[in-house]
């Protein structure tokens, strides 16, 4: 039996192809269908890895807003290491959300154009859908830059995270009540107290409110310039 399968001529190129490929259109769409399904199962699987980093960031924020406004003794800095932690936190979901894009991309295509056909048949529709799906198969590659990646995601979530840290930044740091020596007055009574509250050990606390509205404001710039290109992210479509 070895010796006969020995013998055999290995098939060709063509042979594999016939073999392989579906020929008809119900083995088509049969192939067409498990692919939707199995692009559906990694989009959904990449979705949940950046829902569990969005979590992971509302708990930090969270945490460190129960420690640093829950008593006097605790540091205006724990707040300045959640800016820290949360900026780290959206470096890794912008990652996470390029891989995520490719396969959003793909599933949309396949949902606009070929689903929808069935449902409701558009005449006016082509099937070049089908070859930008091919070349994305044969030559992957993220569709969105890391920075477009960051901003999409700081404009929808991260940007609220960062706007509550500054506001419980500020009053720890102009609250009396607040400070380790903390008196009934609810509010500070000079700049220069507020100066003397932010400061983090070495760094004067003129530098270092410096330093946070200087982030700010660059996190400012960076979450309200325009898109590229909204597309399908316009006022009014639904997106992820």
């Amino acid at each position: 039996m070895d010796m006969e399968q020995d013998r055999m001529p290995p098939a060709s190129e063509g042979e594999g192809a016939r073999v392989l490929l579906p020929g008809t259109l119900s083995e088509i769409t049969t192939s067409l269908t498990h692919y939707y399904r199995g692009e559906l199962g990694r989009m959904t699987s990449w979705r949940d890895r950046i829902d569990r980093t969005s979590n992971w960031a509302i708990t930090v924020v969270a945490a460190l807003l129960s420690v640093s406004l829950s008593t006097p003794t605790s540091h205006h800095g724990v707040l300045l290491f959640g800016m820290m932690l949360i900026t780290l936190l959206l470096m890794i979901e912008a990652r996470r959300y390029r891989f995520f894009d490719i396969y959003r991309a793909r599933i949309r295509q396949i949902e606009r154009c070929y689903f929808a056909q069935i449902l409701a048949p558009n005449p006016n529709s082509g099937s070049e859908w089908a070859a930008v799906i091919a070349g994305s198969l044969r030559h992957p590659r993220f569709l969105l830059s890391y920075g477009e990646a960051m901003h999409r995601r700081l404009k929808r979530n991260y940007g609220w995270m960062y706007f509550i840290l500054l506001l419980a930044w500020c009053l720890k740091i102009s609250t009396p009540k607040l400070q380790t020596e903390g008196t009934p007055a609810l509010q500070a009574h000079s700049w220069a107290y507020v100066i003397d509250n932010a400061v983090l050990g070495p760094i004067p606390g003129l530098a270092v409110i410096a330093g946070v509205v200087a982030f700010y404001l660059g996190m400012l710039y960076f979450a309200l310039r325009p898109d590229r290109d909204e597309g399908e992210f316009g006022h009014g479509e639904a997106h992820v």
